[in-house]
């Protein structure tokens, strides 16, 4: 009877103790299920801390160069090609004969409208005598008069076309291209020669909006070119477009005087200058990738109290990745820089380490 009830006691007591340990692990439970769903609620971003730096203010922009002066050089007449005097690459001058077109026919043309004219001079000089007799009636000397210089403008026609027969470059620099040989037929606006000035060349370059007002026409802009090592060249911009492109670029061409080693189509890099004083020191800057819908929203999320606050800024200029606040934030406080298409004003966050 003793061992039954001793039995029975230990048999309650096994039982309290495993009822005591389903309830504190039900507890257990509820405490983490809880805070569980305290961090489902809360979305995870990254921060960081807005702040002042010193920031490098000078632009950079790459480019090719172009020649200063480029020009197909063209037939004016038709004709055959009899002389061809340069090749590729010779220098030639302004005015210089390339090439020249065949000119017996048009000296014929030539003797025949100069025979013409001397006949039309005979004719008003005997037409000018007779007005003065009452010979012959004025509008019967006007017509002479005009057969006159109708002929003296078929001889200057005529010398023209002798004149073109010659076939001159109309501007100093070398051929880049030939495309013409003795005893090809060209016709009025045919190719002939591709002639180029790089005495001095042109970089090409495009300058984001943001810079643009930053730089003006005579501005010094040193360049590099990668294919000729540490050598720099001195430019001068000469040209800044009046308008964009689709991308908000404006096109900038930059003239540097050729030494010799600079060659139409090479890849060069220019350095605009913009620090100027205090402008660069101490800029209050936060990442380009912070801002809500992009940089010309002006909008921001901080942290605040565990939640994100959104707020607006005025932005400045934007250097790479780091954009200038000039008002809405002090400094210190910490920036939201991703995660930001799920939050709203006041969302819980939790900040990623």
């Amino acid at each position: 009877m003793k061992k039954t009830l001793i039995y029975i006691i230990v048999a309650a007591i096994l039982i309290g103790l495993g009822a005591y340990k389903i309830a504190s692990n039900k507890a257990d439970q509820k405490k983490e299920v809880a805070e569980v769903a305290k961090q489902v609620d809360k979305i995870n971003v990254n921060v960081i801390t807005a702040e002042r730096e010193n920031i490098n203010t000078d632009y950079t922009a790459n480019g090719t160069f172009i020649p200063k002066q480029e020009t197909n050089q063209s037939s004016e007449i038709s004709g055959r090609i009899v002389n061809v005097m340069v090749r590729e690459g010779s220098r030639v001058g302004a005015g210089q004969v390339l090439a020249t077109i065949k000119r017996d026919a048009i000296e014929v043309d030539v003797t025949q409208a100069q025979n013409n004219l001397q006949n039309a001079i005979i004719d008003n000089q005997r037409y000018e005598n007779a007005y003065k007799t009452g010979g012959v009636t004025k509008q019967q000397l006007d017509n002479s008069r005009l057969q006159l210089k109708n002929m003296q403008s078929a001889v200057r026609a005529q010398k023209v076309r002798v004149n073109d027969t010659s076939v001159r470059a109309g501007i100093s620099g070398i051929i880049n291209k030939k495309m013409v040989e003795p005893g090809m037929v060209v016709s009025p606006g045919t190719p002939l020669f591709e002639i180029v000035n790089i005495n001095s060349l042109k970089l090409s370059v495009l300058v984001d909006e943001s810079q643009i007002g930053r730089i003006q026409i005579g501005q010094s802009v040193p360049i590099t070119v990668n294919v000729l090592g540490d050598e720099t060249f001195n430019g001068k911009i000469t040209f800044i477009a009046p308008k964009s492109d689709a991308s908000l670029n404006f096109p900038v061409e930059i003239e540097v005087a050729n030494n010799g080693s600079l060659k139409a189509g090479m890849y060069g890099t220019a350095l605009f200058k913009t620090n100027y004083g205090a402008e660069n020191q101490n800029m209050l800057t936060v990442p380009a990738e912070a801002f809500v819908n992009g940089v010309s929203s002006g909008q921001l999320f901080i942290v605040q109290n565990g939640t994100a606050k959104m707020i607006s800024v005025k932005t400045g200029k934007v250097y790479g990745d780091k954009v200038q606040i000039i008002s809405g934030l002090n400094g210190g406080e910490q920036v939201i820089t991703s995660g930001q298409i799920n939050l709203e004003n006041g969302s819980k966050i939790n900040i990623v380490k």
